[in-house]
């Protein structure tokens, strides 16, 4: 009996060390295209995490929009049929419409992790979406409308214009009959005329060769793009300290390295000029007016769908 005693606290004491020490293997995808930088990027970052996280925790890319549906990812991290997406809030709004307010930031995501900002994100899309906010990995990336018609003012009346929550309520102010598609499905639309144009950050219309399809890029530009790392709340409770620690060490490496965004701005603006693609440019008052309108219209919009959050998001992501 005393042998068999021995042997069960030895079992009881090595069962939970057993435990932590496990690996854990998380599904990923992307609500953008297997073609895009952003995955080629991610991949990247994957690669490195499972080197470094042997024994401890391993991602599995399952893949892009043809895994998941762009507009369906958010919901797919909040029910856990996925542990980890990569997508920008501007996609799941219909699982709680506070995550298109990110596009409206107006400091970079250390300067968030700083002010109380990412603080707040964190607690709101852990209540709303059962989603740990792990991090943002792209910023600086201004967004644009691109054009198949030339304007002289910024009005788009008369103009379809090919959009996602980002900028609807803006182009809908500005006169565009506006139109939501996924983008792998940009180019067809573009190709057969059923929008003159669309909205898109300076950089990636390159990766599905939208520039063939476009002549003009209206400047300047508003808001910034986001994209960032989601975790099923469920799956990152279930982790041991050790592997959330590991994870959250991974995504702030991949954060840290945002400043590449701005360079990719310089070289992706460049090379549109170099494509053909010509500048439609707002100048002086016409262009503080236009860029305040963007703002007005998207902090609007926030606020009448969230008049519980919106207050205190646009407090703390509004620089003074």
């Amino acid at each position: 009996m005393t042998r068999l005693a021995y042997c069960l606290i030895a079992v009881l004491l090595l069962a939970p060390a057993t435990a932590g020490a496990q690996e854990v293997t998380f599904k990923v995808v992307s609500a953008f295209p297997e073609n895009s930088l952003y995955v080629k990027r991610l991949e990247t970052w994957i690669a490195r995490v499972n080197d470094e996280g042997k024994g401890v925790l391993r991602l599995n890319f399952i893949g892009g929009p043809k895994a998941v549906p762009t507009f369906e990812v958010g919901n797919a991290v909040r029910t856990g049929v996925v542990d980890v997406a990569m997508s920008t809030g501007a996609f799941y709004t219909s699982v709680f419409p506070e995550s298109d307010a990110l596009k409206l930031t107006q400091m970079p995501i250390a300067e968030q992790r700083k002010n109380g900002a990412y603080d707040y994100i964190s607690r709101v899309w852990s209540q709303k979406g059962n989603m740990h906010y792990l991090a943002r990995i792209v910023e600086h990336q201004s967004f644009h409308v691109y054009l198949n018609k030339k304007i002289d003012k910024p009005d788009l009346t008369g103009l379809k214009i090919r959009v996602t929550p980002v900028y609807r309520d803006f182009f809908t102010a500005l006169g565009a009959t506006v139109m939501q598609t996924a983008p792998g499905e940009v180019y067809t639309a573009l190709e057969r005329g059923v929008v003159d144009g669309y909205g898109w950050p300076i950089g990636g219309i390159f990766d599905a060769n939208w520039q063939e399809k476009t002549k003009y890029r209206v400047d300047p530009g508003f808001y910034d793009a986001e994209v960032s790392l989601l975790v099923n709340l469920d799956a990152w409770k279930k982790l041991s300290q050790t592997q959330r620690d590991f994870l959250t060490r991974q995504a702030l490496a991949l954060e840290g390295q945002n400043d590449f965004w701005k360079t990719y701005a310089q070289e992706e603006t460049a090379r549109q000029a170099q494509a053909g693609i010509q500048v439609i440019r707002f100048e002086g008052e016409q262009a503080k007016q236009y860029v305040d309108r963007a703002y007005e219209t998207g902090w609007a919009g926030v606020l009448k769908a969230s008049p519980e959050h919106g207050p205190k998001m646009r407090e703390l992501f509004t620089r003074r």
